[in-house]
């Protein structure tokens, strides 16, 4: 943001200009199957549920899309990343031409969906033309590109008449991709880039730019943001539908109906930044908010009859909103809702002017998630009660839980200031303790945390630290539950009625590995930008989406194997918790405890997989939550199951954990390091020969939890093998807690040398029961190799450590003292938190090697080999590398003293 006198009138009105056009272009293809999936769905026959999937899929990729982009635009400019977003979005709509099934309709949404991500382009870079006085002016204006929905339903209903929905595809590419060359052409840099160009400064790191992102009142605004963009979005989209079912008019009439809602919805939003000027947001939003609810209920009000018994006899009327009064209506709605929306942005460049794209882009990502999940939630409303008004329903409890929490905020801050204070004030009171844009401390941050010290340990450290560990530990035994409660729901699904073969029935098992072993690198380095404490409370807050998919998901046999590949990925939200929170922990403890701590943490929470494979197999077979949870499904041999429930039994424990996270744990100041800094772990040669370390220990322990299940049912058929596999993460998750002292005492280097000979010996044993048809010996083996892969998963942890303690001097001579343990303690955490990532996929690796193995040979043996091979290479390695005499901790641990022991591991 500058001051405006510092801009010529001209540059402000071409950037203006340019950008409302572009926005307009991006958000007319951006809800292009609002009219075109009317036709799509004739064509392919879809269900409701199907319908709303593929009409609100490019609402996802554009709300998650625009976190980035944001960022990108405060580093490289809007006029390049405007140009190249667009660009990707013309060619995605072009290519959907080409599609032919749901699937690959579904995969050129997600291309199309950039263009949703142009918004939050367009803020960053107007508002740096502009000053305080007239951003609300001018994001309305270029807010009001949300016309380009109205456009859509126009003019795409008589485009697709006379050439098909193809023609409507291709000609809003072409417009799309020409925008974009002429943005290219015609826009300027704004003058807060050219500025930092010429001056040679250097663009704000990711830590920088993300950091106000942990003040919850940017939260809250998301949550505002939620309903007045992603509810215009999602009614944008399923107003034609609902217009055509309930009062049977014809695609144009709906479109051009519905084209009303979304012209008020667009257009007044210039307006609304203009009353936000003058009058202030806040009262914009109380004003958007308390009309919406009248208005709302209006709507939500479904056609009654009723009998009242008169004098005379019963008297017969009934109520329904007409054809036109509900256009009338959605069109008042949506003019507040459009003043909302520039409301909404009014607060951001004026609070967060140095982060306008970061948490500008936050909040438009939530909001869009809001046209990504609420229709979707629409059809399942209308599935559940054939009632169709029972959308407005929704949208009226959101409105007033939002208003609700608004008020009691705004009440809380005015009730802390008084008198002069308070009119010093600016204009949104509950923003006063947040309104400078460097000040971004969270609450309960621990400014002098120093646990080497004995004295400050003792009197305070050691019981804020357990504090946090006893926290951490059920949030993450939690989440390796919902990671892997696949393998579980998976072995279940064919008795149920799905027809997936066995190959996709292992690929459903080790997708939720895949994908937790890659969010797993990106995890790993949110503890020191965001905090410990909210990013373990919003991570833990994630395992609602997948626990509440599954629950639905295995309701219905129809239900697309796309949409449980989907899930399966989403499961692996659960096992990328463990990166952070192994680094989170981390910090909290001296090096004298810290082994056991970790232990501690991860062992415990490993303890889920065993919790889950314990719990899963009793409440799937009986209704735990009645009514609530869904009809049993029928088995072949005549008896039910309520696998929903392998979904729904985690809910209230996650919100529960969510809320303790929130309320009981803490952050360290000194923790905080940006992804630049602690990415110096890429170039330690010890990062890597850890990570095919503790590929060999964790990777097995969940890579075994994950294909055990299904590999003893295929192996042995005849036995109820279901009802013990639980037994094998529960020895692995003990002897993980339960062996943290013995790395300590002994050496991390020492005990993983034997913890490879036993996995050897152990899968020798497997191969030789898989030949001979031996369960009891098959059993026992892989008992031993759970026990063994525990054992190791404590002992390559405590190492870390202590090769860092011993590295970070040599290679950095320079620091000394305070400078040296920081870094020390940095660089472990950044090692053991992307050693867990690249570790974890062996969760992947092998589920997909019994697969091919089986496919190939038709028996895992093959794959069993191959894992022994493995072995043995981890058991050269840590022998050449850290264990043999003259290696780099023979000599301290061959110095370690049970009294001591952690001395060394500096």
């Amino acid at each position: 943001m500058i001051e405006g006198s510092t801009v010529a009138k001209g540059d402000q009105n071409r950037a203006l200009a340019l950008s409302t056009i572009a926005f307009t272009a991006c958000f007319a293809v951006w809800t292009i199957f609002s009219i075109i999936g009317i036709e799509i769905k004739k064509e392919l026959s879809l269900t409701e549920f199907q319908y709303g999937l593929l009409v609100a899929t490019p609402i996802l990729t554009g709300s998650l899309v625009r976190l980035f982009l944001g960022v990108w635009t405060e580093r490289f400019g809007g006029r390049m990343v405007f140009s190249m977003q667009m660009l990707a979005a013309a060619l995605a709509t072009w290519l959907l031409t080409f599609a032919t099934t749901y699937i690959t309709f579904l995969f050129a949404a997600l291309g199309i969906g950039l263009a949703g991500g142009s918004f939050i382009i367009g803020v960053a870079y107007v508002s740096r033309w502009y000053d305080k006085g007239h951003q609300g002016t001018a994001l309305g204006i270029f807010g009001a590109g949300n016309v380009g929905a109205a456009v859509t339903k126009f003019v795409a209903p008589f485009v697709m008449v006379a050439y098909g929905w193809q023609g409507v595809a291709n000609a809003w590419a072409a417009g799309l991709a020409l925008m974009a060359v002429a943005f290219y052409l015609f826009a300027k840099d704004d003058p807060e880039l050219i500025a930092r160009r010429q001056a040679g400064v250097k663009a704000p790191s990711l830590a920088q730019q993300f950091a106000p992102l942990k003040n919850l009142q940017v939260w809250r605004f998301s949550v505002y943001y939620f309903f007045v963009f992603g509810a215009f979005v999602a009614l944008a989209l399923w107003m034609p539908h609902y217009l055509i079912d309930v009062y049977g008019v014809d695609v144009r009439t709906a479109g051009m109906a519905a084209a009303a809602f979304s012209l008020s919805a667009s257009l007044f939003r210039a307006y609304g930044g203009h009353l936000s000027d003058r009058f202030g947001a806040r009262s914009v939003m109380y004003w958007t908010f308390g009309f919406s609810l009248i208005l709302l209920f209006m709507l939500s009000y479904p056609p009654t009859d009723y009998t009242i018994q008169g004098k005379g006899g019963p008297i017969h009327f009934s109520t329904e909103m007409g054809l036109w009064p509900f256009v009338v209506t959605m069109f008042v709605l949506g003019f507040f809702m459009s003043l909302g929306k520039a409301a909404v942005f009014k607060h951001i460049p004026v609070y967060y002017p140095n982060h306008v794209g970061a948490v500008g882009g936050l909040v438009g990502m939530i909001g869009g998630l809001g046209g990504f999940i609420l229709p979707i939630v629409f059809g399942a409303l209308l599935d559940a009660t054939g009632i169709y008004t029972s959308c407005f329903a929704l949208l009226f409890l959101l409105v007033g839980m939002a208003l609700t929490w608004m008020h009691l905020s705004i009440r809380a801050m005015e009730r802390a200031v008084h008198g002069a204070a308070l009119d010093a004030l600016p204009e949104l009171p509950e923003m006063a303790e947040i309104h400078h844009p460097e000040r971004t401390r969270m609450p309960r941050v621990l400014e002098d945390w120093r646990p080497e010290d004995s004295r400050f340990w003792a009197d305070r450290g050691r019981s804020i630290a357990r504090r946090n560990l006893w926290l951490s530990i059920p949030a993450l035994l939690l989440a390796f539950s919902v990671w892997m409660v696949w393998s579980m729901v998976v072995a279940k699904l064919p008795a149920i009625g799905f027809g997936f073969t066995p190959e996709q029935l292992f690929w459903l098992a080790a997708l939720p590995a895949l994908s937790g072993a890659t969010l797993r690198i990106f995890y790993g380095f949110m503890v020191p930008i965001f905090g410990g404490r909210l990013w373990t409370t919003l991570s833990t807050a994630s395992l609602m989406v997948p626990a509440l998919g599954i629950g639905y998901a295995v309701q219905d046999p129809q239900t697309p194997y796309l949409v449980f590949l989907i899930l399966a990925l989403l499961c692996g939200l659960g096992g990328a918790n463990f990166a952070s929170s192994m680094a989170n922990i981390g910090y909290f403890f001296p090096k004298a405890e810290k082994g056991n701590a970790l232990a501690l943490n991860a062992g415990l929470g490993n303890l889920g997989v065993s919790v889950m494979q314990f719990v899963v197999p009793v409440v799937i077979t009986m209704g735990v939550f009645g009514a609530m949870g869904g009809a049993a499904q029928s088995l072949p041999d005549g008896g039910q199951l309520w696998l929903q429930n392998a979904g729904f039994v985690w809910v209230p424990f996650i919100l529960a954990s969510t809320v303790a996270a929130w309320l009981g744990m803490n952050d360290i100041a000194d923790a905080r390091a940006s992804f630049t800094q602690q990415s110096v772990i890429f170039s330690r040669r010890h990062n890597w020969l850890m990570c095919v370390l503790y590929i060999g220990t964790f990777g097995s322990f969940i890579g075994y939890s994950a294909g055990f299940p299904l590999l003893a049912k295929i192996a042995f058929p005849d036995m109820d093998v279901l009802g013990y596999v639980f037994l094998g993460p529960l020895v692995g998750a003990l002897s993980r807690a339960g062996t943290g002292w013995l790395a300590d005492r002994l050496g991390g280097g020492r005990v993983t040398f034997w913890v490879f000979v036993g996995m050897i010996a152990s899968v020798s044993v497997v191969i030789w029961a898989l030949n001979a048809g031996n369960f009891t010996a098959f059993f026992a083996g892989f008992m031993a190799l759970f026990f063994f892969t525990g054992v190791g998963n404590a002992s390559t942890f405590q190492m870390i450590p202590v090769i860092m303690g011993k590295e970070v001097p040599r290679l950095m001579p320079q620091l000394s003292g305070a400078d040296l343990a920081r870094q020390t303690a940095m660089e472990s955490a950044g090692i053991v938190a992307f050693s867990s990532a690249i570790g974890a996929y062996g969760g992947f690796f092998i589920p997909k090697a019994y697969g091919s193995s089986i496919a190939l040979t038709g028996n895992p043996i093959a794959a069993l080999w191959l894992f022994l091979g493995f072995y043995g290479v981890c058991l050269i390695l840590t022998w050449a590398v850290y264990t043999r005499r003259g290696g780099l901790l023979h000599d301290i641990e061959h110095r370690m003293r049970p009294a001591a022991h952690a001395q060394p591991a500096a």
